[in-house]
This record gives C-alpha cells, sequence and structure tokens, in this order.
C-alpha cells in the first residue's frame, strides 16, 4: 500500500485493522496478508474521506529554529504553527480551521537551525513518503550565498564528483547567480549536505535559504508565517 502511494506504513496497518482496505473488492482486516501484484488495492470512502482531511503545511522557517527535537536554549519550527503566525491573503480568516491543534503533525525534509527558507510539515504519511524516502526524486532548490572564489572547477565538482561518508551523491544542478551567490538543486537531502559539499570545494556557507520542493514554491510567504497547502498545490507534477 505504501509503494503504490495509497498511505504510509504505519497508516496502512491502521486502515487494515478499521476494514477499510479492500483487496479484489474484498475486506482485509488482518495484518499480515499476502498480496499479489497483479491483485488490485483500494480503500474504503471512510478511508478516502479521512485522508483528504489531513493537514499539510508550509512554513518559511526562520534562523536558530530547529526542525524536528529543540536543542537546548533553541525553539522547534513546530512552535510556530500559531493562529497569529498563519500568513492568510486580505480578507481572508482562519473560519475552516478553528483548532490549532495537528495531532501527528511532522516535518518532511529537515532544514538545519542556520538554514531558512520552505519547510512542509504534514499530517500526511503519503506526503511525507514522497518527500524523505531514499528513493524520492523530488527537486529541491536552495540559494546560498557563499565566502570563497567561485570558480568553474569547483562548480564542476559540485555538479558531479563529491561523495560524503563514502557514498557518492547524486549530480546537483549547481548555477552561479553571481561573485557570492548559488542556486543549488537537489533531489536528496543528506545531513548539511550543501554546507559539506561546499567545504569540499573550499567555499564558506554564509547563508542558505530554500525556496521551493518540487512544483512548490516559497513565493512571498513571510519569515516565520505559514500557510496551509492549497487542493490545487503538489509537491509532484501528476
Amino acid at each position: 500500500m505504501a509503494q503504490m502511494g495509497l498511505c504510509s506504513r504505519r497508516e496502512a496497518d491502521e486502515l487494515i485493522e478499521r476494514g477499510w482496505v479492500y483487496v479484489d473488492g474484498q475486506i482485509v482486516d488482518r495484518l499480515g496478508i499476502k498480496v499479489e501484484s497483479h491483485q488490485h488495492i483500494s480503500l474504503a470512502p471512510q478511508a478516502q474521506s479521512r485522508q483528504k482531511r489531513l493537514v499539510t503545511i508550509l512554513l518559511n522557517k526562520p534562523v536558530g529554529y530547529v526542525s524536528a527535537q529543540p536543542e537546548e536554549g533553541y525553539r522547534a519550527a513546530i512552535s510556530l504553527i500559531t493562529a497569529s503566525s498563519q500568513f492568510l491573503p486580505r480578507g481572508k480568516d482562519t473560519s475552516t480551521h478553528k483548532s490549532f491543534d495537528f495531532p501527528g503533525l511532522a516535518v518532511a525534509g529537515r532544514l538545519d537551525i542556520d538554514s531558512k527558507g520552505l519547510l512542509v510539515l504534514t499530517q500526511d504519511g503519503r506526503i511525507a513518503r514522497e518527500l524523505i524516502s531514499p528513493h524520492s526524486k523530488v527537486e529541491k532548490e536552495y540559494l546560498v550565498r557563499v565566502l570563497g572564489e567561485i570558480t568553474d572547477a569547483k562548480v564542476s565538482k559540485l555538479h558531479h564528483g563529491l561523495s560524503l561518508d563514502g557514498r557518492r551523491l547524486r549530480s546537483a544542478r549547481v548555477d552561479v547567480l553571481d561573485e557570492s551567490r548559488l542556486r543549488f538543486i537537489l533531489t536528496q537531502g543528506r545531513k548539511r549536505q550543501i554546507r559539506r559539499m561546499c567545504e569540499l570545494v573550499d567555499l564558506k556557507v554564509t547563508e542558505l535559504k530554500r525556496v521551493r520542493i518540487g512544483d512548490v514554491v516559497l513565493g512571498s510567504l513571510p519569515v516565520g508565517k505559514w500557510r496551509f497547502l492549497k487542493s490545487g498545490e503538489s509537491f509532484c507534477t501528476p
């Protein structure tokens, strides 16, 4: 079910136990049932309705906030998800979401404490899997300011030829914006990857901002503000 994108692995167990999963039109309510590749799996209307109510949030994370577990002296980015920090078009209100308590809201694709920009938090395991799976090919775009001389040779190495922790990195798209700024487009998210890549070519990152994940852009969302993912938005082109 997870491989098909119907739900996350954890959600699959719950849906099966509730009797909301069908295999070839028959209810399956026991875990561990083997399903052949040619068989058809579908979800009951109750499961589909619940998935539509799952919340995904886009936050413009400031520097100094941690994505996941808070460190001593710092706050978690999720603490910014309050009614007062929601970004709304003029004339809109929060009537569609009276409560701002979203159980199970989790970060899907971290930003380190020294970085800022687009951060995704979601209740939807399908979206989390889409963004953070080791096999994900979703692009993440970053604007990076560096200290040091930017040369063609360094850019070529950043594009391909680098390894971290003994593992070769996927090719990255790296564009020179000016004498101190680069644009990185990655399809993977190793820990502090861009900063470590730059260190390998004698460049020091002084500012890092994520501006896009897949087809979703940060746009005009102010720093420290958040909004809901819109119904017509998707991280991957259908």
